[in-house]
This record gives structure tokens, sequence and C-alpha cells, in this order.
């Protein structure tokens, strides 16, 4: 029987006249990578703080490997790990000594040398964090999550900024963690991210969950397996639909586009991502304020 490493019921906070998170219930089970989306307001970053115990709620019960946030909170603090989107670290230590501060924090925390190696920052464990690029320093924070050996894992959007390279070999090590079995729970802007990494999704919106499942069952539930893009003469927009049965869409498109007189400028096809079924859900782009 699966346990749960995170359960929500009815959780709700408001924040003046806002409600930012409103009767959600969420269970998130061990062993599994959960990815939590949304647009800029839509309550996950609340919901994410209250499990990580940095805000609390106004009503409702959070469970966290089976412990709540009252009275146990040292406890509990040991086997989380928590990467922010932006993690300021002293820019004059070392790697090595970063990675030694943040495993003093812990009763039983990993071998430093072993979590370097995980983080393939071999070659900069003496180099000062002020010289890293951009990629090492979001390896370097996650390294900091992981050097207490927890068992549950907190990505807030940590491959925000990154270049691809950097960003793919963040998804690898990440990939490692869930490999080795480590719940994870990430949130993110990026549908690739979310459809590669995650078990399950949720989407939330108006601080409620308005679809939750594996990425697959998502894109399926959306009712559309394939998106067309085409634009023709006579018109500067593209259009955009989706279609179930690309075998018939596409001649149709060509038949009442050729009637009316016009010819096809450009045509694209491509399988329905996490992206569409956001946008079938809230018709707002995930980056809209």
């Amino acid at each position: 029987m699966r346990k749960a490493a995170l359960n929500l019921c009815k959780l709700r906070k408001t924040y003046r006249n806002t409600i930012a998170v409103n009767d959600l219930d969420l269970t998130v089970w061990q062993g599994e990578c959960f990815g939590l989306l949304g647009p800029n307001g839509a309550g996950k970053t609340t919901t994410i703080e209250i499990c990580e115990g940095l805000t609390a709620a106004d009503s409702g019960t959070v469970e966290v490997l089976g412990m709540s946030w009252n009275g146990r909170n040292r406890q509990l603090r040991e086997r989380l790990g928590i990467q922010l989107q932006e993690t300021c670290l002293s820019e004059k230590l070392t790697v090595i000594e970063t990675l030694r501060m943040f495993s003093s924090f812990y009763r039983r925390p990993l071998d430093v040398t072993d979590v370097i190696a995980l983080l393939q920052l071999g070659d900069k464990k003496n180099a000062r964090v002020g010289i890293l690029s951009g990629g090492q320093k979001q390896r370097l924070a996650l390294g900091c999550a992981l050097v207490g050996d927890p068992d549950l894992l907190f990505l807030d959007e940590p491959t925000t900024g990154l270049d691809p390279q950097a960003r793919h070999q963040l998804w690898a090590l990440i990939e490692r963690l869930k490999q080795g079995g480590r719940t994870i729970v990430l949130t993110t802007h990026h549908m690739e991210e979310a459809e590669r990494l995650c078990d399950r999704v949720a989407i939330m919106d108006h601080g409620r969950i308005i679809a939750l499942g594996s990425p697959a069952e998502l894109i399926n539930s959306a009712g559309a397996e394939h998106v067309i893009e085409y634009s023709f003469s006579g018109s500067p927009a593209t259009v955009r639909m989706q279609a179930r049965e690309l075998h018939l869409a596409l001649p149709a498109i060509l038949d009442q586009v050729s009637s009316q007189g016009f010819r096809l400028t450009d045509l694209r096809t491509q399988s329905a991502t996490l992206e569409d079924v956001f946008m079938t859900l809230t018709g707002r782009s995930l980056r809209d304020e």
C-alpha cells in the first residue's frame, strides 16, 4: 500500500480580501516526482510555503511525512530539502565549504564528497561560489538541499534562467534523484520539464486544483492528440487548432482554404502538450501576471 509523503485537506489561506488557497485537497505519494503548475497568482507558491512550514494556513490540515508542523518542527525540517528559485549563497566561500556549512545543520548528513560527485562539481570543489556559472550555482543550490539526506525534496522552479545545456544537466540530476526513490515536489513554468520529470502533475488556478493526473492522462483528457497551426494568403494571423484525427483535419483545412480562394503559406503540426492542456483549461499563458 502506498504511503503519502504529503497530504493536504481543505487547505485555505487568505491575504486581506484575496483567497490564495481555496479549500485545497492534495496527496503526493512517497517516491513520486510531483509537479505543481499554474500561472502567477494561482496559489502554488503559498501552497508550497505552507507545506514547507514557512507559512501558516488559516484552516485545513497539513501532513508532511506523517507529521504536522505543530510541535515537531525540528524533527520534520531535518527530513526536508528545499531549493528556492533564487538561493543567495556566500560568494566568498568555496563549493566544498558551502556544502560543509549546510551539512553542519543536520545530525546525519550525507558525505559532502559524495554530494559533490553527484553534482558533477568535482573540478569546482575549491572554486569560490562567486565565479560559478548559473548552471553550476543551481546545482550547488540543489546540493545544499540534498546534503541533509531528505526524504522529501521541494524544488521551486529549479531551472529558471538557465540556458538549454545547463537545464538539461539539471534535469539529468533530478532524474537520478528520482531513480534513487526520493519524493520530489517540483514547481515549474517549463512544460517540457514537467512532462519529462513528473509522474503526476496538478494544475492550479484561483487557489484550486483544476486538473490532476499523469502528463499523458492530462493530455488525453484535453480531447486532442494534435495541434495544427497554419496561415494563409490574405491574412497575417496564424490559426491554431486542436484535432484528435489528423488525417481528417488536414484535408478539411485544405479544402476550406482552397474553397475561399486562398492558399496556405505555412502549415505545422505537433503532438498536444501540457501547454495545450493548460490553455484549454485556463485560456491564458503560464507566464501571465
